[in-house]
């Protein structure tokens, strides 16, 4: 999954990307308002962590840009600042949730799990399909109860799929969610890591809509999750 972290302190950028790394996501940056004013215009994100203080255009005004032209992905807001009118502006901006620094760093990504399950309609951190279960806050995996080993591209792959469950992803959104660098999105190799995935998850979990793109699809009782 795709974040875009907008903070313009070099090293709380790059701990964060790490720790979004680690936790089976795809971390991008901006260093200033600018940067990421035109990247939420012009690029999908799954969310986006964002500080307040920011050169160039403050973080407020990036926000307020964003909500005013329909983007609606969710936006974590993150910032020094630490009055509860700075809380409010940032809510009242069109912010979901508010982290003040310092922070640590697993708070920041159990509240970046919520937000992404919120928009997803996902109703806790363990995300189901028929024998297939993911725990998105111990990044694991398990199929019929007992663990299944996955490379972490693969975990990427089957996080995005399983976070959009029943919906037809076209391989192009899928590269770009999974890969961190653009040489890297090649549909053939794509191709490749989605029969590793299906040989270790079963065949019929992962389904190729030719023309379109892949699908998860399940059960009616496990859209929502459990």
């Amino acid at each position: 999954m795709r974040i875009l972290i907008v903070e313009d302190e070099e090293a709380i950028a790059e701990d964060i990307a790490e720790a979004l790394r680690a936790a089976g996501y795809v971390p991008e940056f901006a260093r200033d308002g600018e940067e990421a004013d035109f990247l939420g215009f012009t690029e999908d994100y799954d969310a986006v962590i964002l500080d307040l203080g920011l050169p160039k255009m403050d973080g407020l005004t990036v926000l307020r840009n964003w909500r005013q032209e329909g983007r609606d992905f969710p936006v974590l807001v993150l910032t020094a600042r630490g009055s509860w009118q700075d809380k409010v502006e940032g809510i009242d901006a069109g912010g979901d949730d508010y982290l003040s620094k310092p922070f640590e760093m697993e708070e920041l990504l159990a509240r970046l799990r919520a937000l992404i399950r919120r928009s997803r309609g996902l109703a806790s951190t363990l995300i189901t399909c028929g024998p297939l279960a993911l725990d998105t806050r111990a990044a694991r995996v398990s199929l019929q109860g007992r663990p299944l080993h996955l490379s972490p591209l693969e975990y990427r792959l089957l996080h995005y799929l399983m976070h959009n469950k029943g919906r037809v992803i076209p391989r192009m959104e899928l590269m770009e969610h999974i890969y961190e660098s653009e040489s890297e999105r090649n549909p053939n190799t794509l191709d490749v890591l989605v029969g590793r995935v299906r040989r270790k998850i079963g065949n019929g979990l992962i389904r190729t809509r030719r023309g379109q793109g892949y699908i998860i699809e399940c059960d009616e009782e496990d859209v929502a999750g459990t």
